[in-house]
Parts: structure tokens; sequence; C-alpha cells
């Protein structure tokens, strides 16, 4: 046993320089070997804790949209086209200058203006308005007019007070008048003849057009009164020849075209969509007697603009 364990010194630096490398292997071992853990371990908990976010943000959708159901909750429309119609900018609120599409700060600085004593004394200082640009004033440039104080204005609007301050401009040239007994023909008179009618100036006689330009043409003097017009004093100098009047085709035509008329609001204009897609193609407005979105005055002024083919 002597013999067989005894080392010679060279074999015992061997012996104890292996067992030291033994020693080293086995720590850097055991030290790769828990980082390795460690990762793992740190990986899945960053799995664990993302799917436990998904869960819990599907959860709080499911939530929301079961409470929404319940409620009747549906999506906001989307933002209505602009409607073009007849405006004096000195008189117009906020609501019917985005309803013109002008942006709401666009709106804000015309009120601001007139707020702080600025007026609109012919239809190019509308130009002058800080953001409008050539586009936007060319469109609305036609449904522009602006109030004048003189007293055949304020007959043909129907206001017989006469105590307005008023400061006659100077006129560059007087426009010649038409004879009494003159009769125009109301859905073909352009602006130029229009002037001709005593009391009507250049303001009233674009707001008359481009009210026009919007029905699709007259069917009565009446109408005038819609553009706060005394038709009473008009009615003398035209006729209307309906025939000229453009209608829609109701089997053609969508939500936004429709309701672009004056006379067809969104309901009526979703109404008439949702009919013609259930029931086919249309023959006459009789189906919507019976819809509480038409009333037979509607109905009847909705007529003389419709066609179905």
């Amino acid at each position: 046993m002597r013999e067989f364990l005894y080392y010679t010194r060279n074999q015992r630096r061997g012996i104890l320089l292996l067992a030291l490398l033994t020693g080293v292997l086995l720590v850097v071992g055991g030290w790769l070997s828990h980082r390795q853990h460690k990762a793992a371990v740190a990986s899945r908990e960053r799995e664990i804790a993302f799917r436990s976010f998904a869960d819990s943000m599907q959860q709080l959708e499911t939530r929301a949209r079961g409470h929404d159901a319940a409620a009747g909750w549906r999506r906001p429309p989307k933002p209505d086209p602009p409607v073009l119609a007849p405006f004096d900018p000195n008189s117009a609120d906020s609501v019917s200058l985005r309803r013109l599409g002008i942006p709401a700060w666009m709106a804000r600085n015309i009120l601001r203006y007139r707020a702080k004593g600025g007026k609109f004394k012919k239809a190019e200082d509308f130009k002058k308005i800080y953001g409008m640009d050539e586009e936007r004033y060319r469109t609305l440039a036609p449904y522009l007019y602006i109030a004048h104080n003189d007293s055949a204005s304020r007959r043909l609007r129907g206001d017989s007070s006469d105590n307005a301050l008023y400061t006659p401009m100077p006129r560059v040239a007087a426009t010649e008048k038409y004879p009494e007994g003159t009769l125009v023909d109301l859905n073909s008179a352009d602006t130029t003849e229009l002037k001709k009618i005593p009391g009507i100036g250049s303001g009233i006689a674009r707001l008359i057009v481009g009210y026009r330009q919007q029905l699709g043409g007259y069917y009565r003097t009446e109408q005038l009164r819609e553009i706060r017009l005394n038709d009473e004093a008009l009615k003398g100098w035209f006729v209307v020849s309906d025939s000229a009047i453009r209608r829609i085709n109701l089997n053609k035509a969508g939500v936004d075209r429709l309701r672009a008329h004056p006379y067809i609001n969104f309901y009526q204009a979703r109404a008439i969509v949702e009919y013609r897609k259930k029931h086919g193609a249309l023959n006459s407005l009789k189906p919507f007697t019976l819809y509480e979105e038409f009333t037979p005055e509607a109905l009847e002024r909705i007529s003389h603009y419709v066609c179905f083919r």
C-alpha cells in the first residue's frame, strides 16, 4: 500500500494542477449554467407579463363592446359635407359658416372681426379674411351677398323701418332699370338681368341666382321668402318656367347628393336610400307618407325636384 500510494514530486504537482483545473471548470460551468437559467426565467417572466397584459386589454375591449352594444352605442357619423347656401357674412352665425365648409378657426376670425366693429361692405372684402384662399373664395362667391340699408333693399326684405342710419355710397354708373310691366323669367335670368329690376342690386341678384342653383330652379315666386325676400314686391316682375327645373333621380342618387338639396335633410335622404335598397326602385313618393321624417308639406315641396327614371 505504501508503494501504491507513493507519488513522486512531479506526480503530486500534476495531480494538484489537475484538481485545480477541475475545480475551475466546475465553478465556471456552474456560473454559466446559473446565468442561462436566470436569463430563461427572465424571458419567461416577460412572456407571461406580456400575455397577461394582452389578455387584460382584450377583456377591457370585450367589456367596452358589451357596454356599447347594451347602451346602443354607434360610431359617430362622419363630418357633414359642405352645404352651400346664400349667406350674409355680416350676420351669419358660426353654425351657418361651418355648414358652408369654412374651418372653425376661420369662422372664429370672422366673428372676432365683426365683434371688433368690422363690417363687410362689399363681397370682395370677405376675401381679405385671414386664411381665405382664392379657391375657397371662388366657391363661396356665388352664394355671398351683403344686405344693404337702402330703401329698395329694405322693401324687398319686408323691412319698412326707415330709422336706420344710412349713408349712400357713390355709384360709378347707374344700372338701367326695366320699365314697370316687364316680365323676367326667374329660372333663366342672370345677375345682370336681375339688376335691371328696380330695387335689386348686386347682392340680391347673387342671392337669387345662388339659391336657384342650389334648388335646381324655382317653381313659384313664393320661394323667395326662404331667402328673406319679399315675394309680394317681386312677383309682378317674374314669370316661372318650371320646365327648367333640374330634377334628382331618386333611384340613383346617394345620401350625399340628396341631402345637398335645401328641401331634403340627412334623415330623409337616408330613409329614401334605405327604402330603395329594401324594396327596389321607386315610382312615387307615396311610400314616405307613413314615415315620420316626411310631413305632407315636405313631400309637396320635394315632389317638384325629383324624378324616378
